[in-house]
């Protein structure tokens, strides 16, 4: 039975929710040299309007692996779902919404990690994918800025 682990972060935007979200949404096989993983590959499927399959892949010293996600966008509402469909952390599920903060915005991050290889459920590991998921934003939120402007 894989152990459960919740998390949440939010990661402020100097740029307005509807260009936050456009640029977040826009998925692109460049996204993980953006979260500083230069040894990884994403391949982009677009299945229907609003819907996206990712496939990632790691590269690392043990080996390679696979990750592939469905990803279902809500633009009337500027959030997105993320859920693993394969790899080691199956049936992971990710919630993202986006909303305004005066002239700014505001990124809230919901993580529903699936693991099934720990073997206690104590606060470090959802510590650990926090500050890791949270990192990959704060270099996210400064990709974005830089290339849309504050």
């Amino acid at each position: 039975m894989p152990l459960l682990v919740r998390y949440r972060f939010c990661q402020r935007f100097a740029v307005s929710a509807k260009r936050a979200f456009e640029w977040s949404t826009t998925f692109d096989p460049q996204d993980h040299k953006l979260m500083g993983d230069k040894g990884a590959e994403r391949h982009v499927t677009n299945v229907a309007k609003g819907t996206i399959i990712l496939k990632d892949i790691f590269h690392t010293a043990t080996g390679t692996i696979e990750k592939e996600k469905l990803v279902q966008l809500y633009p009337d509402q500027l959030s997105w779902v993320s859920t693993h469909l394969a790899g080691p952390n199956k049936y992971s599920q990710f919630l993202y919404k986006i909303s305004p903060e005066g002239e700014a915005s505001i990124l809230d991050f919901i993580g529903l990690h699936m693991d099934y290889q720990a073997k206690t459920g104590d606060e470090s590991l959802a510590q650990k994918l926090c500050k890791e998921d949270a990192a990959a934003w704060k270099l996210l939120a400064k990709a974005m800025e830089e290339e849309l402007g504050k």
